[in-house]
């Protein structure tokens, strides 16, 4: 029984390795397949992102809206919610930071930078309220509405780039450049990286202090663990679900803010290039740990950052990574209803 007990409370540690690790076998079995070899292609893949100085700090630079995206998928699921929109959320928070950027002027870094990061959090906010409302006062499924809503922000952020905020003369649909003083510093001379990782860690930690150590905290895994017992506990369910998905909206809409802000300095079509769905694989990877959301989305950033360089160096194609991240949520998804299974079992032996 002792060992049974250890074996359960090691289950959420082993599960998402086993899932990686089995994942990449089925990546080495492709790589395999399209006749290279899998050890230079994953020392390639690793080797570039990770040990090498402007490697890395591409790593960072992708690590960043990942981070903030997936600790809003997290904070969702915390109160029994399914995040999907992410990506939309993604979008209107580039939005908001790049209406800051370009339409607000004078102020200084100090007060610019700041007021357009609390505009991407306040329109992916936005889009956040808009599903949580829904599900708590008209029990619309936020599923549906999140995901759909996605498909709007995609659209909208490309009829304005291409009509009403397109630069003058841009070749492409982008947007002007935003004010010197609105873009987020490099922390890294030379490279990409910039001050919106230190801004995604310093949320991952206050995250966890709000989770783990606050009020509120318990009130949303409450309303997580069994809404009809939080209600009858006085919880105020409806209002926790709305506060929850709009802050998970938020959290989204600062990885838009940081893509503007950091990266691109300019609103431009295509924003994310899926950081809201490898989101939603990242926080169930980490099984509802901040550190296993911050260290997830280093090994996701790393994947995308060095999959261009495994392609040039073993000649193995990029949507070989891509692959690697679909098995990775196939087997997490089939490491769950096991673990669920192993569950089930000793308790009915108990």
């Amino acid at each position: 029984m002792i060992t049974n007990k250890r074996f359960q409370l090691l289950l959420p540690i082993l599960s998402p390795l086993i899932a990686i690790i089995f994942a990449l076998i089925v990546g080495a079995i492709l790589i395999l397949l399209a006749g290279a070899n899998p050890i230079t292609a994953y020392t390639a893949l690793f080797q570039e992102s990770l040990s090498t100085y402007f490697g890395f700090g591409n790593t960072l630079t992708k690590m960043i809206p990942l981070l903030f995206t997936s600790l809003g998928v997290l904070i969702a699921l915390q109160a029994g919610q399914f995040n999907i929109g992410g990506e939309g959320q993604i979008y209107l928070g580039a939005l908001g930071s790049a209406l800051v950027g370009l339409y607000v002027q004078g102020l200084p870094p100090i007060l610019h930078i700041p007021l357009a990061l609390i505009a991407g959090f306040g329109f992916g906010a936005v889009w956040g309220w808009i599903p949580g409302y829904l599900k708590a006062v008209r029990g619309v499924n936020e599923v549906i509405t999140t995901l759909l809503l996605n498909y709007i922000a995609v659209n909208l952020i490309s009829y304005l780039v291409q009509n009403p905020l397109k630069a003058p003369g841009a070749p492409s649909p982008y947007s002007p450049l935003i004010a010197k003083s609105a873009q987020l510093p490099i922390i890294l001379p030379q490279s990409l990286a910039h001050a919106g990782i230190l801004l995604a860690l310093l949320t991952a930690g206050l995250l966890w202090v709000l989770l783990e150590r606050s009020p509120l905290g318990y009130q949303i895994s409450a309303v997580g663990f069994n809404p009809t017992a939080a209600h009858y506990a006085r919880i105020p369910v409806k209002n926790t679900i709305i506060l929850v998905m709009s802050l998970a909206g938020g959290l989204a809409g600062l990885a838009g803010a940081s893509e503007v802000m950091g990266l691109k300095y300019r609103l431009f079509e295509q924003v994310s290039p899926g950081y809201g769905f490898d989101a939603i694989a990242i926080a169930f990877l980490s099984r509802g740990s901040i550190n296993g959301v911050v260290l997830t989305s280093l090994f996701f950033a790393a994947l995308r950052s060095g999959a261009n360089v495994m392609q040039r160096s073993a000649d193995v194609p990029v949507t070989v990574v891509y692959a690697i991240q679909g098995f990775t949520v196939l087997f997490i998804a089939i490491s769950l209803a096991v673990e669920t299974r192993i569950k089930t079992q000793s308790n009915a032996e108990v």
